[in-house]
């Protein structure tokens, strides 16, 4: 019996249901990534604060003033980088400390018992406030304290840091609680706090307005499911690795240059892939670190997808600056640069050796690097390969029901 064609209403109508269907379970998907960001950095917030209330009893007995808090927080950031790794630097513990100090137990507390008196009155979760001052770091209640402190820091732990950078207490109260109100981004709450959005309120007339106002993000403060959950401060507390580059393209180049800088002889030392560094308190990352043996010095590699502007020069100064101070060793010679932009009409590659001591070292370091015509050719190089691997993958014939049920019967006829 011949099958029924479809109606041209039908189809559409399948192919509706069909879009209906993949849209919701995008949906779920984002919702979800969010959700479980959320949920890792409520846990997070929570352990920091409590962490900073160890350092500050452990360094004070609770008051401020005592010097033992120099010597106790690098001592603290070796035993805990050590045993756990990273995201237990100096800066980062004293961020904890600073927590602590800004939100201490006798404040957060009587909002904190109202609203698990509120969820449960009768409940045994509701935390004393002896347990939350003087629970000791051998105690077995201590991780009780966590999922109770949380409820008092529903902001990330990102919005904390950045809220940390504001003296003013009024100032700060305030663009916690509009943070909270308005759900921002980490980014619309450190637009508002660039823009004095708390000043402003104080001087307008309207402040109603200028709060409704300030609740309407723009599109630049935007932050994918994808980057908050690969937020350098989520990954450090979870122990994972990083290394991810922004997509596939960008990915197939880094993996290429690796290899063939590596093949050019034994000058180049690979060192890092996707290298993380923070300067302030943003966090940045290069793709590549080499060491070259010959110059005996570190070679910074940053690579653009898309134009190549003065702003790329800018950043890998500065990268080259925090690399001089941080990375390299007393007897190496100063990091040198290379910005790789592929585009997709041409590749740029340009040396950065403006903050070379002296035009003599700066003509060895071209006489001893990779020639950037060579570097631009590999680049266009690879852009064609994986290009035509693109091409050749989308022409690739999706399996249809006929082809598969048909393979099945020749499997079946031959035995």
């Amino acid at each position: 019996m011949a099958r029924k064609k479809r109606t041209k209403s039908e189809l559409k109508t399948r192919d509706d249901r069909y879009g209906d269907v993949l849209a919701s379970m995008v949906d779920l998907l984002e919702t979800a990534r969010r959700a479980s960001a959320r949920a890792v950095n409520c846990v997070m917030t929570a352990t920091y604060w409590e962490i900073g209330r160890r350092v500050v009893e452990l360094e004070q007995g609770g008051d401020e003033r005592a010097g033992y808090g120099d010597e106790l927080v690098p001592r603290l950031s070796h035993d805990l980088t050590q045993r756990l790794g990273r995201g237990f630097g100096v800066v980062n513990l004293s961020y904890m400390r600073r927590f602590y100090l800004c939100w201490p137990t006798e404040q957060i507390f009587q909002t904190l018992s109202e609203k698990l008196a509120t969820v449960s009155p009768n409940s045994d979760s509701v935390i004393s406030p002896t347990v939350l001052a003087k629970s000791q770091p051998t105690s077995n209640m201590d991780f009780t304290v966590i999922p109770a402190v949380a409820a008092r820091f529903p902001l990330p732990w990102s919005h904390y840091v950045k809220l940390l950078s504001i003296d003013d207490e009024n100032a700060r109260r305030f663009y916690e609680e509009e943070a909270l109100r308005g759900g921002w981004s980490v980014r619309q709450l450190n637009r508002q706090i660039n823009s004095q959005f708390y000043q402003r309120t104080l001087l307008s007339k309207n402040k109603a307005a200028m709060l409704r106002k300030g609740a309407v993000p723009l599109p630049d403060d935007a932050v994918t499911p994808e980057e908050e959950i690969k937020d350098p401060l989520v990954l450090e507390f979870l122990d994972l690795k990083d290394e991810y580059s922004e997509n596939d393209l960008e990915d197939a180049l880094i993996h290429h240059l690796e290899e063939f800088l590596l093949e050019l002889g034994s000058d180049f030392t690979f060192v890092g892939r996707q290298r993380r560094l923070r300067i302030g308190r943003k966090w940045y990352r290069i793709d590549l670190l080499f060491f070259h043996r010959r110059l005996r010095c570190l070679v910074v590699i940053d690579l653009k997808i898309g134009e190549l502007d003065h702003a790329d020069a800018g950043q890998m100064h500065m990268y080259l600056n925090y690399a001089a101070e941080h990375w390299s060793h007393e007897d190496e010679n100063p990091p040198v640069g290379l910005i790789l932009c592929a585009e997709n009409d041409q590749a740029v590659a340009r040396y950065a050796l403006d903050g070379l001591p002296n035009q003599v070292m700066a003509a060895e370091y071209k006489l001893a690097l990779p020639d950037e015509a060579a570097l631009v050719a590999e680049l266009e190089k690879t852009q064609r390969q994986f290009s035509r691997r693109q091409t050749n993958l989308a022409k690739l014939p999706a399996p249809t029901a006929t082809k598969k049920s048909a393979g099945r019967k020749k499997m079946a006829k031959k035995k």
